[in-house]
């Protein structure tokens, strides 16, 4: 059977103006670029980590390394050594995963998996040390009204990550009933920012995955995000000295995310995924005339990480996942704690 984690939590409820320093202390915001009302902020750092080890979700699957099975399934899966692990029906809100890779697998908030029963999205960044045993995942569904079988192999949305709306919900709210509830607003946003025969086609499901594959919105998408895609990735080569690591987005004038690694290559792998999950926020937009924020403003965002309360989550000598709560955002930091690490691999800022 999939392990539960064995894990300890903390629960700190007190003003964290000191961790705060610590965590933001060392990035900075350079200028933007924009397209639409998408409006991102590069983000460098004083200093880097190696993160070569580190293996994604999109590059387990790809290889065969990484197993994602509904909890229960009939069908075995093969434990490390080759041992099966019986398993019955499939659960609800329930994946099993098992890495068999030899290097630590990092999954983040956000990142969508496709099949079985229904389709999901990560609810917490975590950790999975090198050849795991199977573990349960933290998921929630993103495709409400489904409970039949389309496939029995999971694959992750390598073009698309959730949109920070979406994102919120699996992440700050951990509410099943409110991420439904964003997904179909979403999609309802979406159904209304198209041509009529890709509406129609938009009502017709109720799949997040399928809603954001649908070529209409692709294409809508796309505008947006394939010319910030391109620059950015140009920046990325010309900042590599400065130590490239992150963004700040905002969308209409409102910052709503701050997404930071430990490495540039973590950013760069991540990056496509990341810039269509701001262009889906921003879409709905296009047609409004573009509202700005400035690059003091988005340094505050940045800067600004001081909560009144914080819970930890702890998996010894894998992971620690921090969550602070402030005024108005939320901050969830991911710690690699396997041997020679100990290191922040992801952050990521959420205005409420």
């Amino acid at each position: 059977m999939p392990r539960k984690l064995a894990v300890t939590i903390f629960v700190v409820v007190v003003s964290l103006a000191a961790l705060a320093g610590e965590v933001s202390s060392g990035y900075k915001a350079l200028s933007p670029i924009s397209h639409g009302n998408l409006t991102i902020f590069p983000v460098v750092a004083s200093s880097m980590h190696d993160t070569s080890a580190f293996m994604t979700l999109d590059e387990g699957l790809r290889s065969g390394d990484v197993i994602v099975s509904e909890a229960g399934r009939i069908q075995p899966l093969i434990r490390r050594g080759g041992r099966p692990i019986p398993t019955g029906g499939g659960e609800v809100n329930r994946l099993v995963l098992i890495n068999n890779s030899s290097r630590p697998l990092l999954l983040l908030a956000g990142e969508i998996v496709t099949g079985g029963k229904q389709d999901r999205v990560i609810g917490k960044d975590r950790l999975v040390p090198a050849h795991s045993d199977p573990i349960d995942l933290s998921v929630f569904c993103v495709e409400p009204g489904r409970w039949t079988e389309v496939s029995a192999n999971f694959k992750g949305m390598t073009s698309q990550m959730a949109q920070p709306s979406v994102r919120a919900k699996a992440m700050a709210d951990k509410d099943q009933q409110k991420v439904w509830n964003e997904v179909r607003n979403s999609a309802a946003v979406a159904g209304r920012s198209v041509p009529a025969p890709a509406a129609a086609e938009i009502a017709g499901t109720t799949s997040y995955a399928r809603v954001m594959d649908n070529s209409e919105v692709k294409r809508q998408v796309d505008e947006i995000a394939a010319p910030m895609q391109r620059d950015y990735q140009g920046l990325i080569r010309d900042l590599r000295a400065r130590n490239a690591v992150g963004v700040v987005a905002a969308v209409a004038g409102r910052l709503v995310w701050v997404d930071i690694f430990a490495s540039t290559s973590l950013l760069e792998k991540y990056w496509p995924k990341l810039v269509r999950s701001y262009a889906a926020e921003a879409m709905p937009m296009r047609a409004l005339a573009p509202v700005r924020v400035d690059v003091r403003t988005a340094q505050q965002f940045l800067d600004d990480m001081d909560g009144r309360r914080q819970v930890s989550e702890v998996e010894p000598g894998v992971f620690r996942q921090t969550e602070i709560s402030g005024d108005g955002f939320k901050v969830f930091e991911l710690t690699s704690l396997l041997p020679k690490t100990g290191f922040d691999l992801h952050l990521a800022k959420a205005a409420e």
